[in-house]
């Protein structure tokens, strides 16, 4: 284990979670979605140095993240399902031609609810380092 590197993990989740929730303040529903994700993304990627010596892979791709560090084989079906609910919202927020189908798709009830999931999960990985 690279406790320096789950430190930084951890860290760079936590600033995206905060991110997120600037993002809900300034009413940018697309960038909560985003940075959701990338909040979940890096809380994995402080779960797999936690678990495996070589880095963390160059992925957005949270399902395979999980998976291939064991964290997949520990979420319950409720943490999958969001696992893959957020997938789209980190490749297609950043292309317009997917960016105004998302950003519709996102209301702030939708970014709250999505806050409160991403910071659950968060938490419940925390627990696992």
């Amino acid at each position: 284990m690279d406790i320096d590197k789950v430190k930084y993990w951890t860290e760079l989740s936590d600033y995206d979670w905060d991110t997120a929730e600037a993002m809900l303040r300034t009413h940018r529903w697309l960038y909560v979605g985003y940075m959701c994700h990338q909040c979940l993304e890096k809380i994995f990627k402080a779960y797999w140095s936690m678990k495996k010596e070589e880095p963390a892979p160059y992925s957005h791709n949270l399902i395979n993240l999980a998976q291939s560090c064991g964290l997949g084989q520990l979420l319950d079906g409720n943490q999958k399902a969001f696992v893959s609910e957020m997938m789209p919202l980190n490749i297609e927020a950043r292309y317009p031609s997917y960016k105004q189908a998302i950003g519709e798709s996102l209301s702030e009830d939708r970014c709250k609810e999505l806050l409160q999931k991403t910071k659950e999960l968060q938490l419940w990985v925390k627990t696992k380092l």
